[in-house]
Parts: C-alpha cells; structure tokens; sequence
C-alpha cells in the first residue's frame, strides 16, 4: 500500500469498507486485513486509529447503531400515512438488508467486542436494539393514531417481528427475501390478514 497520501476521513473509509466484507463475503472474512484491503489503505491506518480490532469493531457498530436513528425518524414520520404493513415491511427490508442481519453473529463469537461494548455501557446488541426501538415506536405511534388496534402489545410484536424477519435474512445471504415476503410476516405477526 501507498503510503505518505492523505486520507480524507479514515474512519469512515474503514467503516464503509468493513460494512462492504460484512454485507459480501460475511462476518466470517471480517478481519483487519479485509477492511484495511477494501478501504485500499495500508493495514498500520486501522491500528492508528483504534487500539485494536475489536475497539475498531465496537466503534463501526455504535456508528451504525447511530445511523438507525435516521431510520427511525423516516418510520415514525409515516405513522398515519400509507399501510402500516407497507410502511413496516420496508423499513424492515431495509434495515435488515444492512449490518444488522450481521451483528448476532459478529458480537456473539467475538469475546473482545463484547467487552468492549459493555465497558462502552452499550446495551443489547448494537444496530439490532435500536431497530427493535425503531420498530416498537412505530407500533405505539400507528396504535395511538387507531390504525393499529388498541389491545396491540407493541414491544411483543415488536420481538416477534424483528426475530422473525432477522431468522429469514440470515438463512437468505445469497438473495435476501422479498418486500413480499417480510410484509407475509408484518401482516401476520399483527393479526392484518
């Protein structure tokens, strides 16, 4: 690798390109030297900016813990707008056709990243917490509104829904379900059909 050539956001490049080999080859070939090759950066910028692999990992996921929260502003914003199985089995796709689907495995079978999450004070896991906060939300909000019915538990179905729809991306890494296919899911997980 080149060295001496300014890197405009390091961070970030790195954290893209670990989103990259996360959404491609999987959490399997995520290692340091897999980020650092699709960042096209020389392996001494990662450990530059971070004590280690697994300090780089925790910050990549609390910054896409960070992203869902733009995610979430779109949901709640069409709460009383459209069909809520629309509205719910797209933002689903959407957020499980990202890291999401991933971070189970990641943090599950890496012992470092889970210490570094907790000594962080992040709670659950990362990306997928803020996505069942997401999901819940907009539940309550289209409950409030009566679009939903008012006996609707949303924190069950909102467990019901993301443990579901995350089960059918992760057996799916070669073509990831259709809209269809998790809207089947929102309809019955809420009594639509």
């Amino acid at each position: 690798m080149p060295t001496g050539i300014a890197i405009r956001d390091p961070r970030q490049q790195l954290f893209d390109a670990a989103e990259r080999v996360l959404l491609g080859p999987g959490p399997a070939a995520l290692t340091s030297r897999a980020v650092t090759e699709e960042a096209g950066v020389a392996k001494g910028v990662l450990h530059r900016h971070f004590a280690d692999f697994d300090a780089f990992l925790a910050d990549y996921l609390i910054d896409r813990a960070q992203r869902v929260a733009e995610q979430d502003q779109r949901l709640r914003a069409r709460a009383g707008h459209g069909d809520p199985a629309d509205n719910l089995a797209e933002a689903l796709t959407d957020f499980f056709g990202s890291v999401a689907r991933h971070v189970l495995a990641l943090v599950t079978f890496r012992d470092g990243l889970r210490a570094r999450l907790r000594a962080a004070g992040v709670p659950g896991l990362p990306v997928l917490t803020e996505g069942t906060r997401m999901v819940a939300g907009y539940l309550d909000a289209e409950r409030t509104l009566g679009r939903l019915p008012a006996a609707l538990d949303p924190e069950l179905k909102t467990l019901m829904l993301v443990g579901s729809v995350q089960l059918v991306f992760a057996g799916r890494d070669e073509e990831p379900p259709s809209f269809s296919e998790v809207r089947r899911f929102v309809v019955e997980a809420l009594g639509l059909a």
